[in-house]
């Protein structure tokens, strides 16, 4: 079996829609022969070059099968991120808005990462990877992590202890994680605004 008809089988069980990178594809032959194999079927329209190195199988739209969907600039980012090990969190501004802290939604969609800063555009969508400093990237996929990332942005003045109730309930936070909640964010580097806030919010809930 050729190099060509060992991607096209991998390729033909892989989901479309979902960003790939090419790197996946090395062990199946030279580099070069595979960059030439996809190559080729970039040019066919198996495949959509979305990024440096990653590709995309286009889906037909069931209405009107001949146009084709790729992905979600975000997705690449993803992608991205996943390939290189690099972590990636929503901003600030965005964590806010969707914990209901922060009323008007970010014109654009940008990450914090540890990676380099980047722009992914896939047709008229534009994400944003922005490089920050690794302190405000901790607790990954936590409850706790987003009400850092949120609180790191806003001053503490502007936010009432009922927004706090709400921005914790948001979260799917029991009243019994409020408390051990709030000590881990007492420990992080907030300033001191937010600590003297979040020590008054801990004492209202005791």
């Amino acid at each position: 079996m050729s190099v060509l008809e060992k991607v096209i089988s991998r390729l033909h069980r892989m989901q479309r829609s979902k960003p790939f990178s090419i790197t996946g594809f090395y062990a199946l032959g030279s580099h070069t022969s595979v960059q030439k194999s996809f190559s080729r079927l970039s040019q066919s329209g198996e495949i959509v070059r979305v990024s440096k190195g990653i590709y995309v199988r286009p889906k037909p739209l069931k209405s009107i099968p001949s146009i084709k969907i790729t992905t979600s600039a975000e997705q690449v980012a993803r992608t991205w991120a996943k390939e290189h090990h690099y972590k990636l969190v929503p901003q600030g501004i965005e964590e806010a808005y969707r914990l209901g802290l922060q009323t008007q939604a970010p014109v654009r969609t940008v990450f914090w990462s540890n990676g380099p800063s980047r722009l992914f555009k896939v047709e008229n969508e534009t994400v944003e990877v922005r490089h920050i400093s690794e302190k405000k990237l901790r607790w990954l996929g936590r409850a706790e992590g987003s009400l850092f990332r949120s609180f790191s942005v806003l001053p503490a003045s502007a936010i009432e202890l009922e927004g706090l109730i709400g921005a914790f309930k948001r979260l799917s936070l029991g009243e019994k994680e409020f408390i051990p909640t709030i000590k881990k964010l007492q420990s992080s580097p907030l300033p001191i605004e937010w600590q003297k806030k979040l020590k008054l919010f801990e004492g209202m809930l005791a």
